[in-house]
């Protein structure tokens, strides 16, 4: 099920933050009591291997986002004890020692089955047994969110496991719909902040075509 366009669902979260205390998120919440975008990026474990690579790629552009009004909150269905243990693993050993932004710890995947991304989405039979079993490891794919300051999801997006995010595309995103936000234009393919937009009429697309 797609949420663009739509309200991210309304669902309190365990999370950890970064002085080690297990909090609850909404994030929906989050986006409108504190009248902020938010980026919520989904991996899939702990102590792996693309993932901390990510998050730390997420850390280093953590200033860029605030500048953007974005708060940067990161998930996964690992529990909040092994975001802790992760947290507390130096770089260089492949942890995530330095990451500052709250970190979702969905283990009962309430939100991430809501959501749709979790990759265990089929069932074998045991015929011995007689139950149906999931297929997979039951962890989420690389989704991610963007969500304005109402609530709404703007942007969404599933990367597959292998496949780690381009941090600077998101950035650009959030510029774009803030112009639009700001000036009641669109954003044209490869648009960057600076860069021209156009109406959303005829005439607009028209001129915009004429000059590029």
């Amino acid at each position: 099920m797609s949420f663009t366009g739509k309200k991210f669902p309304s669902i309190a979260v365990n999370a950890m933050n970064e002085m080690g205390e297990t909090i609850q998120i909404n994030v929906l919440e989050e986006a409108v009591k504190n009248n902020k975008k938010v980026l919520l990026f989904w991996y899939p474990k702990d102590f792996t291997f693309v993932c901390p690579t990510e998050l730390h790629a997420f850390q280093e552009a953590l200033a860029e986002f605030e500048k953007r009004n974005t708060i940067v909150i990161g998930a996964s269905v690992d529990t909040a004890e092994v975001h802790f243990a992760w947290l507390n693993t130096p770089k260089d050993q492949g942890g995530i020692e330095g990451v500052t932004y709250n970190i979702l710890a969905d283990s009962n995947r309430n939100l991430s089955s809501v959501l749709g991304i979790l990759d265990a989405q089929e069932t074998v039979h045991h015929e011995e047994l007689g139950v149906e079993l999931l297929v997979g490891d039951n962890v989420t794919y690389r989704a991610t969110y963007l969500i304005d300051e109402e609530g709404t999801v703007f942007h969404e997006g599933i990367n597959h496991m292998p496949l780690g995010r381009n941090v600077q595309e998101f950035l650009r995103m959030i510029d774009a719909y803030a112009h639009v936000q700001q000036h009641g234009e669109v954003c044209p393919a490869n648009w960057e902040e600076g860069k021209e937009a156009m109406s959303a009429n005829r005439d607009g697309v028209a001129e915009y075509l004429a000059a590029h």
